[in-house]
């Protein structure tokens, strides 16, 4: 198999050598739902491991009636947005990365939102100049970007697919129409949700005429998101973002008591933007991932570069030597992901300064084997002005899929609407996303401004990861991703250093217990055999908090046996093969 050809951001010196408080963000996102005991599955054609059993089904038909794995990404993701309609859909947006085979060549595809045009940095502020709270700043018109998954899938299907389009659309369609049985997991978070309580359109459809919410085993039927689907499948993507649904979209955001800027034109206007992956080498392995808007690629490569100098295959999993080391590296990529990285077309990305070997050598060097460094400060770069400190808030209310089809294509996805049920705005069936709380709400400090500041027409920054990985002979060897806003890096890069460090199979390396810092305190998984390291971490210096990760990685790991899948047992994802 070729060497995969990504373009000129696989850097020749990577292969040479008032903000929110934290609680307050975290408290609105995703809890954990529990874990289950999973199994590695195998199989040895075609494989797709998604967020729930219905739309993992639907991706596996498509793959056994012969479509690829873009055909299967999209008709899974597209069920996803029924019966997980709380963490993606048409309302929202994604980022993919795409492998052809046949060509040897891996493709990133950018369908995060847009701010409106008439966007400005003191979106979020208060008349008073104060940042809004995060509750504030999502109930508000003013939070919903330019939705971009139904461009994405336009793209995507352009480049790539087999199947026609429409046809793809017939499962999510079936589900709409047919209803579907609620899952515990999903009653929970309805339930808990004061704010899609609170809102008239989501409250019509998750809750009953006397306002209990809807519970577990009952069915829930979408016949509004039926005809979008339809219309859509029928039309093309221009269906969904002019005429009556996108007339719809920007009356619903007017509409809010803090009504939005969003406009027809701003719809019309969206286009999914290919760009070219951040490849990178680790050990002896090929780690490619999104480039920005989303800080996934970079940041996880820092912190595995950062982690480079130390045996970490000689350490046990999850040891407290190894979380220590972990958590530190992740102090200082998260610093530096919080200083520099935002949308390329409006705030020049210093990428190669970020990932130069020397560079990711001296502040590894801060990392002392007995001591936590506390907070660290980004680092220096030349010719970079100064920015100002960024406390954005992003939520893990996001799904992943991960696809691979019986002739090696693969698909790494992952989508969101960002914060459980998005904006808690349903519009013909589906709900907007708030992604635009995505940007810094502070814009600025007395001295610089905010690269992830709001602008007209900017894509917010993700923390979203889809990740391939090559080995040393150029062959694909594994597939993966994760929901979970900020954690989503420290997700993706444990399961990585588990797979890559520690030769667990990707089972084992997503069920493992998750552990980290993003730049805060050191994070252990609540509940988890971790808890029991938090003595001799608290002894190193680290401020320790026990709190829920609910990851949601689901991997395919390419063997000379075959496929192997994992899916996250803090969720009721599968994976599907033969």
């Amino acid at each position: 198999m070729r060497r995969p050809r990504v373009p000129v951001l696989v850097l020749a010196a990577l292969l040479a050598a008032g903000p929110v408080l934290a609680r307050d963000r975290d408290a609105f996102g995703e809890p954990a739902a529990g874990r289950s005991g999973r199994q590695a599955v195998h199989a040895g054609r075609f494989m797709i491991v998604a967020a729930h059993p219905l739309a993992a089904r639907a991706g596996y038909e498509v793959l056994k009636s012969g479509g690829n794995a873009v055909d299967a990404a999209i008709a899974a993701l597209l069920a996803l947005n029924v019966v997980e309609p709380q963490s993606s859909g048409i309302g929202g947006g994604g980022f993919a990365l795409v492998y052809s085979a046949a060509e040897g060549q891996l493709t990133a595809w950018d369908g995060r939102e847009t701010a409106p045009a008439a966007a400005k940095a003191e979106r979020f502020l208060t008349p008073q100049g104060r940042p809004m709270s995060f509750a504030e700043a999502i109930r508000s018109g003013r939070s919903v970007g330019v939705p971009g998954l139904v461009r994405l899938f336009e793209a995507l299907h352009g480049r790539h697919g087999r199947m026609p389009l429409a046809q793809l659309f017939e499962p999510a369609i079936r589900l709409a129409e047919e209803g579907f049985e609620i899952s515990p997991r999903l009653a929970r978070l309805i339930a808990q949700d004061a704010l899609l309580r609170a809102s008239p359109s989501a409250r019509a459809h998750f809750f009953h005429p006397d306002g209990t919410p809807k519970a577990s085993g009952e069915r829930l039927r979408n016949p509004e998101l039926a005809q979008v689907l339809r219309r859509v499948a029928a039309e093309g993507a221009a269906a969904f973002y002019s005429g009556e649904i996108a007339r719809d979209v920007v009356a619903a955001v007017a509409a809010q008591p803090v009504p939005g800027d969003l406009t027809l034109e701003d719809m019309e206007g969206y286009r999914a933007v290919e760009r070219a992956p951040i490849c990178f080498d680790y050990r002896r392995e090929r780690v490619c991932g999104m480039p920005p808007p989303s800080s996934g690629g970079v940041t996880v490569a820092m912190i595995l570069g950062l982690l480079e100098r130390f045996p970490m295959g000689r350490l046990r999993p999850a040891s407290a030597e190894a979380v220590h080391l972990f958590a530190e590296a992740g102090r200082l990529a998260y610093a530096d992901r919080d200083r520099y990285i935002a949308d390329p077309e409006f705030v020049p990305q210093p990428l190669a300064q970020l990932l130069d070997r020397d560079y990711l050598r001296r502040r590894s060097r801060l990392i002392s084997t007995e001591r936590s460094m506390g907070a660290a400060q980004p680092g220096t770069l030349a010719s970079v002005p100064p920015r100002a400190e960024d406390t954005t808030s992003e939520l893990p209310s996001t799904t992943h899929l991960s696809v691979v089809d019986a002739e090696g294509n693969a698909v790494a996805l992952t989508a969101s609407i960002e914060a459980p049920f998005g904006s808690r705005i349903l519009v013909r069936g589906f709900l907007l996303n708030n992604q635009l709380t995505d940007f810094a709400r502070g814009p600025r400090a007395a001295s610089a401004k905010a690269a992830n500041r709001v602008e007209g027409g900017k894509r917010p920054r993700s923390s979203m990861a889809p990740t391939m990985v090559f080995d040393g002979r150029e062959r694909l060897r594994l597939v993966i991703g994760s929901p979970g806003g900020p954690q989503i890096i420290n997700f993706v890069a444990k399961t990585l250093v588990g797979v890559i460090d520690w030769k667990l199979d990707v089972q084992d390396a997503v069920a493992l217990p998750n552990f980290g810092s993003r730049n805060r305190g050191t994070e252990l998984e609540r509940g988890s055999k971790l808890e029991a390291l938090a003595p001799e971490l608290r002894a190193r210096g680290h401020d320790v908090e026990l709190i829920d990760m609910p990851s949601g990685l689901h991997g395919i790991a390419i063997t000379p046996q075959g496929l192997v899948g994992g899916a996250d047992p803090r969720r009721e994802g599968v994976a599907l093969g033969e």
